[in-house]
């Protein structure tokens, strides 16, 4: 009985120590909105916000497996934005319960969703991460916007 108590608590952590690593922050992204406005600012560069489901939501962590941990994408998008990732998990209701003022100041419908912020936090555009599935497709679909406000 005592082992088998032991072999529970093991997996649990290992659970937990899984969990927790992931779905922990991004390198090259940041979970501070108003302090990712304030570098947007002093930088003259744009805000990208993904929100994301990264426990829960299969497109979100396709996104995050397949793009977003790109050393290549956070290089290139680094250069004109700002990378925010403000995450819903259901394994962490602390940062859920953080992040929900965000879901609906920027009215939140569905995720993957990407909210593009010029320096003084006025919206520019929106679109779900997963129309552009891959690292090309994705950093086409930012110079489109770089093109379409000036930026490029």
């Amino acid at each position: 009985m005592r082992s088998l108590l032991q072999k529970s608590v093991f997996l649990m952590l290992c659970l937990v120590t899984w969990t927790s690593l992931s779905h922990g922050a991004l390198a090259g992204w940041t979970s501070d909105l108003e302090q990712a406005l304030a570098l947007a600012k002093k930088e003259n560069k744009l805000v990208l916000m993904e929100f994301t489901g990264s426990d829960w939501c299969p497109p979100c962590m396709r996104m995050r497996q397949q793009v977003f941990s790109q050393k290549s994408f956070i290089a290139a998008a680094s250069k004109h934005f700002v990378l925010v990732e403000l995450d819903f998990p259901m394994g962490n209701p602390a940062l859920k319960k953080k992040n929900d003022r965000y879901a609906r100041q920027f009215r939140i419908e569905g995720m993957p969703m990407i909210v593009l912020l010029d320096e003084n936090g006025r919206e520019l555009e929106r679109f779900f991460a997963s129309d552009y599935p891959t690292e090309k497709e994705f950093l086409r679909q930012l110079d489109r916007v770089l093109e379409k406000w000036g930026r490029r």
